[in-house]
C-alpha cells in the first residue's frame, strides 16, 4: 500500500489522490498527518506538502488542493520528457510539476468556472480552454502524467503493486431525429413538404415522397445496421434516445407515435438505451425527471445514463440536475467541434463539485470524437487518420475511447459516405 503524507487532508487532495492512484494505476493508498506514522511505514510512500520530511519521494504541493472555492490561477506551461504540464514544483521535487494539483484543475473542470463568454447555447468554448490555447486538447495529459509518476515510483519502490488497466472503445449513437421523414404525422410532413419546395430542395422532396409511399427507407433508419454492425466487431455501444415534445430546438418524431416507441423497444433489445435529454430539460429539472420517466416505461428498465443535447453542460448545475433526476452516469463530456479531451483525461470519473466542495455521485464518460468535429475534415483518409491519432493516444494509457455519432450523420450521403467512414473507424479499433 502507497502511504501518502500531507499537511492537511482536504476532499479536493482525496478525491484527485483517489482517481489517480486507484481508478487509472491500480495502486491502493492511505493518507497520513502524522510525522512518525509517514516515517514507519516501510513501504512505498509519498510526501506532499511544501518541504520533504526526509530523503523520500516528494512532490512539492500547490495551494490548490488546500483551498476552497475558486480564485484567479495564473498558469505558465512548462515541459515535462515532451508532454506540456503546469503548476511547476521547483528543484527538490522529484517531479517538476504538482501533478495532482494539474490533474484536479483540469478534472474539476475548474476553468470552466472562471470569466468565460459562452456561445449561443450556453456552452463553453473548446478555444478558451488551456488545453487548446497551449495545443494539447488531443492527448489525455492526465493519464499520460500518471503513467510517467508510475513509472517513477517503480524505479524508486520496485516492490510496488499495481494493476494495469487495458484499452476499452465504446461507441454512443445519438438519436435525437429517429427518422428524416417517417412517422411524422400528417400535418408535419405537409409543412416540411411545402418548406422543401419553396427551398427548391426538390431531391428532399422526391425522397420524402418515396418514403411516403415505402418505395425506399428513411435515410436516418439505420438501427438494424449498426446492430449488426456493433455485433461483427464485438463493439460496446449505447444508443442515446431523445423522447421529449417538439420545440425549437428538439424536432423529434412524437413521442406518442406507436412506431417510434416499437423502434426504442427494438433497439433496447439488442443494446443499451440511454437517455438524450432534450434541448429544454437542460434548465428544467421537472422535465428532465419526466423525460427519464417516460423513456423507463417504454423500454421497462431503468435509465442511468445520460447526455445533453448539443453537449450542453454548465458546471456544477447540469450534474446536480442529472444527481436530482438520479442518473449516475453522464456522456455530455467533451466538444462538438473539436477533437479531442475535453478534462485532459481518457478515464471515466467523478464529478467534483467545487462551490460544494464535494465528489458527487456521478461519474463523468468523456467523448474524445465527435461526428462534427470529423465533417469539417474534407477528405476521408484525413478522417480516419485523426481518428487513428486519437486512438492511439488512448491505446498507450489504456484509457477508454468514446466517440458519438448521431444517426443522422450517418444516413446523410450527401458528402461524404458516412455509414463507410464509420465502419472503418469500428475497424480501426481491431487492429
Amino acid at each position: 500500500m502507497l502511504l501518502i503524507y500531507t499537511h492537511k487532508i482536504t476532499p479536493r487532495l482525496t478525491y484527485i489522490m483517489r482517481h489517480i492512484f486507484v481508478n487509472i494505476l491500480g495502486v491502493e493508498l492511505d493518507f497520513t498527518t502524522k510525522v512518525e506514522e509517514f516515517i514507519k511505514h516501510t513501504g512505498p510512500k509519498i510526501t506532499y506538502t511544501k518541504q520533504p520530511l526526509q530523503n523520500e519521494f516528494f512532490v512539492r504541493s500547490n495551494e490548490l488542493l488546500f483551498e476552497q472555492g475558486i480564485n484567479d490561477i495564473e498558469l505558465n506551461i512548462s515541459v515535462w520528457e515532451d508532454i506540456p504540464c503546469f503548476f511547476q514544483a521547483g528543484e527538490r521535487s522529484n517531479l517538476p510539476f504538482d501533478i495532482f494539483a494539474a490533474s484536479f484543475f483540469l478534472l474539476s473542470r475548474y476553468e470552466e468556472y472562471l470569466p468565460h463568454v459562452k456561445d449561443i447555447h450556453g456552452r463553453f468554448s473548446p478555444k478558451d480552454s488551456i488545453a487548446f490555447q497551449n495545443g494539447f486538447l488531443q492527448k489525455p495529459v492526465v493519464d499520460i502524467w500518471a503513467l510517467k509518476l508510475l513509472d517513477a515510483l517503480k524505479e524508486r519502490f520496485p516492490d510496488l503493486e499495481y494493476k494495469n488497466k487495458s484499452y476499452d472503445f465504446i461507441s454512443v449513437i445519438d438519436v435525437a431525429t429517429s427518422h428524416c421523414y417517417a412517422n411524422r404525422g400528417v400535418i408535419r410532413g405537409l409543412a416540411g413538404m411545402l418548406m422543401d419546395i419553396g427551398t427548391f430542395k426538390f431531391k428532399r422532396v422526391y425522397d420524402r415522397v418515396a418514403v411516403g409511399i415505402n418505395r425506399q427507407k428513411d435515410p436516418y433508419d439505420n438501427y438494424a445496421e449498426l446492430i449488426a454492425l456493433h455485433k461483427k466487431y464485438n463493439v460496446k455501444c449505447n444508443f442515446f434516445f431523445q423522447y421529449a415534445d417538439y420545440s425549437k430546438y428538439d424536432k423529434n418524431v412524437s413521442t406518442n407515435s406507436i412506431k417510434f416507441k416499437s423502434l426504442i423497444k427494438y433497439v433496447a433489445d439488442y443494446v443499451p438505451v440511454s437517455l438524450a435529454a432534450s434541448y429544454s430539460s437542460f434548465s428544467d429539472l421537472e422535465l428532465l425527471k419526466k423525460e427519464k420517466a417516460n423513456l423507463e416505461v417504454v423500454i421497462n428498465r431503468p435509465v442511468n445514463n445520460c447526455k445533453m443535447r448539443y453537449n450542453r453542460v454548465d458546471v456544477p448545475q447540469t450534474y446536480r440536475n442529472l444527481i436530482a433526476a438520479e442518473f449516475t452516469n453522464d456522456y455530455t463530456m467533451g466538444y462538438t467541434f473539436e477533437l479531442g479531451f475535453r478534462a485532459g483525461t481518457c478515464t471515466p470519473f467523478q464529478f467534483y463539485d467545487i462551490p460544494l466542495e464535494v465528489k458527487q455521485p456521478i461519474k463523468v464518460h468523456p467523448f474524445a470524437i465527435h461526428d462534427i468535429s470529423l465533417s469539417k475534415i474534407k477528405k476521408d483518409q484525413e478522417v480516419l487518420r485523426q481518428v487513428q491519432l486519437i486512438t492511439n493516444e488512448v491505446r498507450k494509457v489504456n484509457g477508454t475511447l468514446i466517440t458519438m455519432f448521431s444517426n443522422e450523420v450517418l444516413g446523410d450521403n450527401e458528402d461524404r459516405d458516412w455509414m463507410n467512414v464509420y465502419t472503418e473507424v469500428i475497424k480501426q479499433q481491431h487492429v
